[in-house]
């Protein structure tokens, strides 16, 4: 890597930059050093937490890896022996440190990356909190956990009790003994609800729209169908619905038991919001000392807005990976590869199109073959 690049003192020159460590960035770089790049000399991963693990590093204690549905292994080094009852957090973390030093991946961190944008000789100059970066192409893998989806609602900054958002979700001993209102159909929404409804004084479920429960088998035609209707929607640049949301909820003996226990009896989207609770227009209303927004995410691309790659739509038009505006850049874990098995698939996926891009580019390094 060097030091003093194309545009100018303090920039390094590199063929690749991959945004983020956790399953899709992870997964990107092992492919990469597949085809011959070396890390820190031909590409380098940036990675914006403290520490392995992606956003799993940052999920609530009750998490235990045990209920967490569809980990897929990242690429040349399965996860094993796993302890069901320990956090994910740890789980993964640590499974993910490991994969780190397994393949010598060299991850930086914590790096934030505040800007990407049109450099000099074709380069994208990517700005960040250890200095620049002048690369030929760049992986986008950032997620959403960085960008917390709050809506807005009248009078809410009137509520005189706690309102926090599922990513600061502490577990559900912090609700003991309060009147709990938790927002939102999905997943998180509704783990988190029958968790609180074992130790608060009552909850309360709101959705925007009806639950929809799914039950049989969800075997690989169904999910390959799911991710398809996420993907027509990444490409035509409107912004990405999760999985989730096209699939519906799956129905298990636990969330079986909080329905027949009226725990998961949903009530419409209030109107406002009061100082002691909420309220709808045809005059029901309900205390509460918590609002809980499990209302989601949005992709963490704020960095990309200089390359202009947004779409009328509001997303960010991708076929495959690449981004339509931008041969260059290639965003992983973004739409319908936010899954874990999908993260995996797009790494693999990127990598292929730079390999194609890097040839054509002058000046690169020849990667050899995969070994």
């Amino acid at each position: 890597m060097n030091d003093f690049g194309s545009q100018g003192v303090g920039v390094r020159d590199v063929d690749v930059v991959v945004v983020g460590a956790g399953q899709a960035g992870l997964s990107a770089a092992y492919h990469l050093r597949r085809t011959g790049l070396e890390p820190d000399r031909d590409f380098v991963v940036l990675d914006h937490a403290p520490r392995p693990g992606g956003a799993w590093q940052f999920r609530w204690p009750s998490l235990t890896y045990g209920k967490v549905h569809g980990m897929h292994a990242l690429p040349g080094k399965e996860l094993v022996g796993a302890d069901p009852d320990r956090p994910s957090s740890e789980v993964i973390g640590d499974y993910f440190a490991d994969y780190e030093a397994a393949f010598g991946l060299r991850v930086h961190r914590p790096v934030e990356v505040s800007a990407v944008r049109e450099g000099e000789d074709g380069r994208l100059l990517v700005e960040t909190s250890e200095g620049g970066y002048a690369a030929r192409a760049l992986i986008n893998a950032t997620g959403t956990w960085d960008r917390p989806f709050w809506p807005r609602y009248p009078g809410q900054e009137t509520f005189r009790g706690r309102q926090l958002h599922t990513a600061g979700y502490p577990g559900p001993d912090a609700f003991a003994g309060l009147r709990v209102i938790v927002v939102g159909g999905g997943a998180s929404g509704t783990q988190h609800l029958m968790e609180i409804a074992e130790v608060a004084a009552g909850t309360t479920w709101v959705t925007r729209r009806e639950p929809v429960w799914r039950e049989g088998p969800f075997g690989e035609a169904e999910g390959r169908a799911a991710v398809a209707l996420v993907e027509e929607r990444v490409r035509r640049g409107l912004p990405p619905r999760s999985v989730v949301s096209v699939t519906g909820l799956p129905l298990n003996d636990a969330v079986r038991a909080a329905r027949a226990r009226g725990i998961l009896d949903r009530l419409p989207m209030f109107d406002r919001i009061t100082p002691t609770g909420v309220a709808w227009d045809d005059g029901r209303t309900v205390d509460a000392d918590v609002i809980l927004w499990a209302t989601g995410f949005r992709a963490a691309i704020d960095h990309l807005a200089p390359l202009r790659l947004r779409e009328p739509g509001g997303g960010i038009r991708v076929e495959g990976t690449r981004a339509v505006r931008d041969p260059r850049v290639h965003l992983v874990g973004y739409g319908p590869s936010a899954s874990t098995i999908g993260a995996n698939r797009a790494g693999r996926a990127a990598v292929a199109g730079i390999r194609t891009l890097l040839r054509s580019s002058p000046g690169s390094r020849q990667p050899v073959a995969a070994r």
